[in-house]
Order: structure tokens, then C-alpha cells, then sequence
């Protein structure tokens, strides 16, 4: 009777050791799928020119930029650009990735004018379109971004922006980008 007992509580033992050596080593690693692999299309060096129309975002004018993305794992691209233009000098720095749940894509922009823009976008081929809401003076405005892959090498993009929930847009800016490393 005594060595079952003491060969139930080993084999408890063993179950918990079992269980705890389980538990430390966690959920299963999870793995980048096409989504992912879709923004590796954006590492490297860019530099971008382009106009801004007067608005809500400042006076017109011609900018310029450069921009330096990588990838964090093959999870997220992150971007620093310093940009000039009409409003002077401005730094960016950007966090984009894919969200599973709501089977879109996230952008996170911080700047130094003190901005957060959050946008979510989806691809369809070689056309990106993101869209967000922004307030400003009170007033929502929507967004809506589209970036078109010209080459691998090169892509053109333009803002529009609408007053009255999307039933008419005006463009804002437009710009081209191309890789220099």
C-alpha cells in the first residue's frame, strides 16, 4: 500500500513538473504570414518630394524628406523621416503592422508638432489605402491616404481629405517616393 502511495505522489509530482515546464515556456511563437511579409516592401532608405495644398494642415507648398524604415522581427516596420516644407522643419516617426482581429493594417505616426495619427489600411495588389478620423477645430474630418506601388524601387501617394463624412474628398498632397539604398 505504501509504494502505490509514494508512486501516486511521483507521478503527481511528475504531472506538475510537466505542467509548470509547460506553462514557463508559453503560447506558441507566433509567425509572420503574407501580411506581414507584405511591408518588407517599405525597408530601406527613401527620399520623397512633393506638395501640399493650403488647408486645415498648414500653408502650401513643395516638401521634401528622407526616410529610413526597418523591420522589427518580421512583425512591424517602424520609420524615422525628417522632412522641410512649408511649415519648416518636422521629424516623423511611424509604426505599421497587421492586426489579425480586424484583418487590417495599423498605423501609428507620432510627430513633432506634437501629433498622433492613428489610421487603419488595407492592399489590394500594388494600392494601399489607409483612413482615419481627425479632429480639428472641433470639426471630424476623414482621411484617407493612398500610396500605389510604382516599382520596387518606387511609389506615388496622396492625401484627401473630406468635411462631410466622405461623400466628397479634396486632395491635400500628393508626393512620390523612391529608394535610395
Amino acid at each position: 500500500m505504501k509504494q502505490i502511495r509514494v508512486a501516486v505522489c511521483v507521478l503527481g509530482l511528475m504531472g506538475l513538473l510537466a505542467a509548470n515546464v509547460a506553462m514557463a515556456q508559453g503560447p506558441p511563437m507566433a509567425k509572420p504570414g503574407p501580411e506581414q511579409q507584405r511591408l518588407h516592401y517599405f525597408v530601406g532608405q527613401w527620399k520623397h518630394e512633393g506638395e501640399m495644398k493650403p488647408g486645415p494642415y498648414g500653408p502650401g507648398g513643395k516638401f521634401t524628406s528622407t526616410e529610413e524604415c526597418r523591420m522589427i522581427g518580421d512583425f512591424f516596420l517602424t520609420s524615422h523621416s525628417k522632412s522641410t516644407g512649408p511649415m519648416g522643419p518636422m521629424e516623423d516617426q511611424f509604426t505599421m503592422g497587421y492586426d489579425p482581429k480586424l484583418k487590417a493594417y495599423t498605423y501609428d505616426d507620432f510627430s513633432s508638432m506634437g501629433l498622433h495619427e492613428k489610421s487603419t489600411g488595407n492592399v489590394s495588389g500594388k494600392v494601399w489605402t489607409w483612413t482615419n478620423d481627425n479632429e480639428m477645430g472641433g470639426k471630424t474630418m476623414k482621411g484617407k491616404f493612398v500610396l500605389t506601388e510604382v516599382s520596387p524601387t518606387s511609389y506615388t501617394y496622396k492625401f484627401d481629405m473630406s468635411t462631410d463624412d466622405g461623400k466628397t474628398w479634396s486632395n491635400m498632397m500628393t508626393g512620390t517616393a523612391t529608394k535610395v539604398k
